[in-house]
């Protein structure tokens, strides 16, 4: 089943979607979520706030995702390093959540049915919210006693038929954080320090 989770900078779960079979595209499955629609919803974002995704995604207004192919060019391979070092974050909240609750990297139930379905999204919704809480209480996790397995990004192909390569506002918003990061994180002590 494919899952897909938004945390915050202290590794909270803010926001999940499950449900759609995990040979979906991470395209199709944002398309599908609640949160498709409040993308650009003031309710969720502050002016200039946005979200950050790999290169499964397309450029999005709130949605700045990575490139899927930098022909070489420096400017996007060092913007692709920077997005991956602000996604760490995420990708060790899930492995966080997988080491607490290792029913979370294969639930032994079948899916024939929409009650079996439901069942597995309850199961998940209830780790994240025992994660939330342990996270509350401050219960910190430590990683020399508990390893965590990161997932490396897995190319998922190209997206879905009738979805854009991109639009014209995800492009531009693409470009302006582009720019700053590199601009910060070449400074020395950046990350793109050389």
């Amino acid at each position: 089943m494919n899952v897909q989770v938004i945390c915050d900078q202290n590794k909270r779960v803010i926001y999940f979607f499950a449900g759609m079979p995990g040979s979906c595209h991470d395209l199709t499955c944002l398309r599908r979520s609640s949160l498709w629609g409040r993308l650009g919803s003031a309710q969720l974002f502050d002016n200039g706030q946005y979200l950050l995704g790999d290169s499964g995604y397309i450029p999005l207004d709130r949605l700045v995702c990575s490139y899927k192919r930098t022909g070489g060019d420096m400017d996007k391979v060092d913007f692709n390093t920077c997005i991956a070092h602000a996604r760490v974050g995420n990708e060790h909240c899930i492995g966080i959540l997988k080491a607490r609750w290792h029913s979370l990297k294969e639930i032994r139930t079948h899916l024939r049915n929409p009650a079996e379905n439901a069942f597995v999204i309850r199961w998940i919704r209830c780790c994240f919210i025992l994660h939330n809480f342990l996270i509350w209480r401050s219960d910190e996790w430590s990683e020399d006693d508990h390893p965590i397995e990161l997932e490396t990004e897995d190319d998922q192909g190209p997206p879905p038929q009738g979805v854009r390569e991109c639009n014209r506002r995800g492009l531009e918003r693409r470009q302006a954080v582009q720019q700053t990061c590199l601009e910060i994180n070449r400074r020395p002590g950046g990350v793109l320090c050389r």
